[in-house]
């Protein structure tokens, strides 16, 4: 029972990294649509977002599941109540992902970023590619000390988008209040992209240690 048990707990971890993966793959072809113009791309995030969802439903199905017939306890029920939390964060990720794509598809045929900030976009969208990336490592490896390592990437991220207001506030700024408005608005969906990443990450730490990280 114990082995079979252990496999079912296996499972949960699959299905939280699969949904790292999709979302990795989300933030990537939303921030490549929102660069290049690139409509297709967008409505692609669009229309696959509805696997980020069903994905979280298998996993809290199979979480709840596990809780109501198998009564874990200690460390197994730290996974289990991870596992629900983990996978809300996770559905998050990919709903930010989908509100940069809708932005992008929105705007179309127009670009949304205006020369100036597409650096710091395309920055932002690597820092959170590489931290969904991450997530899915801790998940499978259940290491501590990388899931502790997201703060320095979310650090990274939060340097941007403050980097994004210096430019938004500066005289120099030409290209209006829509603009200033989608910026803003984008730079936040990154920014909570990032924070949920390391939400998730704590969540692994709280289950390998016992203790849920502060600050």
């Amino acid at each position: 029972m114990r082995e079979v048990y252990q496999e079912q707990l296996g499972k949960l971890a699959d299905e939280l990294a699969s949904m790292s993966t999709m979302v990795g793959t989300a933030i990537e072809r939303a921030t490549k649509a929102l660069l290049e113009t690139d409509l297709e791309l967008a409505e692609q995030v669009i229309e696959e977002d509805v696997q980020v969802d069903e994905a979280r439903a298998r996993a809290e199905e199979h979480a709840f599941g596990l809780l109501a017939l198998q009564a874990p306890v200690a460390g197994d029920l730290r996974t289990v109540i991870s596992t629900i939390h983990a996978a809300e964060d996770l559905e998050r990720m990919g709903d930010l992902a989908l509100h940069v794509a809708k932005t992008a598809r929105r705007r179309h045929p127009n670009a949304v970023l205006p020369q100036d900030v597409q650096p710091y976009f395309a920055e932002m969208g690597r820092i959170a590619v590489k931290l969904a990336g991450r997530v899915r490592t801790v998940i499978r490896t259940q290491d501590v000390e990388t899931a502790r390592g997201l703060e320095e990437d979310d650090d990274e991220m939060d340097d941007l988008h403050r980097h994004l207001f210096t430019v938004l506030m500066s005289p120099d700024w030409s290209y209006g209040v829509a603009a200033a408005v989608d910026v803003t608005l984008l730079g936040r969906f990154y920014e909570r992209f990032a924070d949920h990443a390391v939400s998730v990450a704590r969540r692994v730490v709280f289950t390998v240690t016992g203790k849920m990280p502060t600050g």
